[in-house]
């Protein structure tokens, strides 16, 4: 047929429903800019960074922009989504920095750059699970080496509580759990927002329910500092659980209300 796109140029994947929000992503975007930090700055160019689906409005990646430069001024920020009409939108957004392009997980960057950074957040929730593996992989195979980050994950509509996996070009890292903590009743609130890999895991026997339950306890015994504040309840849970769990950061992370634990820790079984 004429004008038919060939299947070999066709974005892969789906599109998403495109919702998003202003300042939805601060809290995995303030993790990438601390954890991520030294790659940023070591690197030889203008670091790369993707923002992978970024839905209907490009605010994610023009917010993404601003964070990364405050870290390393010549950042650049390419925003690729596979539904045409929302790369033409965005386009009115471009500046020095920031583009768009369409694609989707074959991550499309001009003579075939790899990026340091990718973001896929809320973009996985409608795959299977078992499809999962298969996108991680890909996208892994697109990072810069040694350096390139993945950070693939869930938030709710306002970015009160998130769940993300940080993957290097090998694999699975580490999972992040982050919250406004006035807005926590137990650490298990967060399990809604588990990623795609997890979320169906969250069942007697897996890992990560055995993590969440132990979480809710250390938050239960962690209850007397509540008159301190949810900040030092959250601290205090999270320094007892890090006695059976291998939490990977410190004091200075979990005043932001969060915790990253080891990937092997919470894998599916």
């Amino acid at each position: 047929m004429a004008g038919r796109v060939p299947p070999s140029s066709r974005p892969v994947g789906t599109a998403t429903r495109g919702t998003t929000n202003p300042n939805r992503l601060r809290r995995m975007d303030r993790w990438i800019t601390a954890v991520h930090a030294p790659a940023l700055l070591r690197a030889a160019g203008p670091p790369v960074a993707v923002d992978l689906g970024y839905g209907a409005a490009p605010w994610t990646a023009v917010e993404l922009l601003a964070r990364l430069r405050r870290v390393r001024s010549d950042s650049r920020v390419v925003g690729v989504e596979i539904d045409p009409a929302r790369v033409e939108a965005a386009r009115l957004y471009e500046r020095d920095g920031l583009s768009f392009r369409h694609g989707g997980f074959e991550v499309p960057l001009p003579g075939g750059a790899r990026p340091l950074l990718i973001r896929a957040a809320n973009v996985l929730r409608q795959y299977e699970e078992d499809e999962v593996r298969a996108v991680w992989e890909r996208l892994c195979e697109r990072l810069a080496v040694p350096d390139g980050l993945l950070v693939e994950g869930t938030c709710d509509e306002i970015g009160r509580r998130h769940v993300w996996v940080a993957l290097g070009p090998e694999g699975p890292r580490t999972v992040t759990f982050a919250t406004r903590l006035g807005s926590l009743s137990a650490p298990s609130d967060l399990a809604e927002r588990l990623p795609k890999a997890l979320i169906h895991r969250n069942v007697p026997g897996e890992p990560v329910h055995t993590f969440l339950r132990d979480f809710d306890r250390a938050w239960a015994a962690a209850a007397p500092y509540a008159s301190l504040g949810a900040r030092q309840r959250w601290i205090h849970a999270v320094r007892s659980l890090s006695t059976d769990w291998p939490v990977t950061d410190g004091p200075r992370r979990w005043r932001q209300g969060e915790v990253t634990v080891r990937w092997e820790a919470l894998a599916p079984h």
